[in-house]
């Protein structure tokens, strides 16, 4: 399996009017923690799978009338934080534009919001393909995913399909992703269990601060992270599934750990959850291979083989039965649309 690159031609003084559709990723190393709020550094590289399920689609059409931007979501008119985040990456795509157009962003999202389920890196990817190709930007697909990584870290990986890995680097320069290839033979599905789709009590962000300012469990999981990422890459190239799965399991539940562990704690598993939990440990004594993830949110991600994931699927809806479970393959990276929607 090679991790396919976001490929579309060069676009030469603007073409004022894109389509760029996304998909979210899913960690299997963790991105925990920023080293700098403002240019969204990682404390430590991360590693994810894009899916092909959940796509973030995103219009973005100059406005050479307008005195500001104007963003759509979901038919609505967004305002607020959302606007402000949208318009404050449009400033920096503007800057390296050289342009001082408004414009207008229309975006339909199907990745449920804030619940953990990585809808900033679908919809940050989507946004930072349309806009560069809208106000000209010729960039490459290390260049995008910088770019993407100021609207939201993770979306610096959904910038490629199948697995990719950000750099954390010092600067801006340094910090990027890039594809993973994994072996031929690998052929992995992840299960995710929908236990809540409504919004975190306690944002990302702010768990992120507190856990790398309180937990004293913080440093001590960055640093076996490094070896976990070692493990991972080893693991995808050899096509060796139990081992892909076992790495992204522990590092995973040692993320949450050191959410638990700061002051005041933070929590995101509910008893929903846990019982899916307990679920992939049955089927693990019943002899399927199935590993959990979790990141920023109750829902739980299963990672098993695609040939198990009917009867995964079925474990975990009788596990959590008012859950919405939805099975994702390898997913594409974030690309242009054409006018007819190809």
């Amino acid at each position: 399996m090679r991790s396919e690159q976001l490929t579309r031609p060069p676009v030469r003084g603007g073409a004022t009017d894109a389509t760029a559709v996304a998909h979210p990723n899913i960690a299997l190393i963790k991105y925990w923690g920023k080293s700098d709020e403002r240019l969204f550094l990682p404390r430590t590289d991360s590693l994810s799978m894009t899916l092909d399920i959940f796509p973030t689609t995103t219009r973005v059409r100059l406005a050479p009338d307008a005195d500001r931007d104007t963003v759509t979501f979901n038919g609505e008119r967004a305002g607020g934080e959302a606007a402000r985040r949208i318009a404050a990456f449009l400033d920096l795509v503007r800057e390296r534009a050289g342009s001082t157009e408004r414009a207008v962003v229309d975006t339909e999202n199907t990745v449920p919001t804030g619940a953990g389920l990585a809808s900033s890196a679908s919809g940050f990817a989507a946004l930072a393909v349309a806009a560069s190709a809208a106000y000209g930007l010729d960039g490459d697909p290390r260049a995008l995913s910088r770019l993407a990584r100021r609207g939201s870290g993770s979306a610096s990986r959904s910038i490629f399909g199948d697995f990719a890995v950000w750099h954390a680097g010092t600067d801006d320069l340094s910090s990027y992703a890039e594809p993973v290839d994994a072996a031929a033979g690998l052929d992995p599905a992840l299960v995710v269990a929908v236990v809540n789709a409504g919004p975190k009590e306690v944002s990302s962000r702010e768990a992120m601060r507190r856990t790398v300012d309180t937990s004293p469990l913080f440093e001590p999981w960055a640093l076996s992270s490094k070896d976990d990422l070692l493990d991972m890459r080893s693991a995808l190239s050899l096509g060796d599934l139990d081992a892909v799965g076992e790495v992204a399991e522990r590092n995973a539940l040692g993320m949450h750990a050191t959410m638990l562990a700061a002051r005041p704690a933070v929590r995101y598993m509910s008893p929903a959850s846990l019982t899916v939990l307990d679920a992939v440990l049955q089927l693990r004594r019943d002899g399927v291979p199935a590993y959990v993830t979790m990141d920023a949110g109750p829902n739980v991600k299963v990672l098993c083989r695609r040939a198990d994931s009917g009867r995964v699927a079925t474990a975990v809806r009788a596990a959590a039965p008012d859950s919405a479970v939805h099975t994702a393959g390898p997913g594409r990276g974030a690309r242009l649309l054409t006018e007819d929607g190809r």
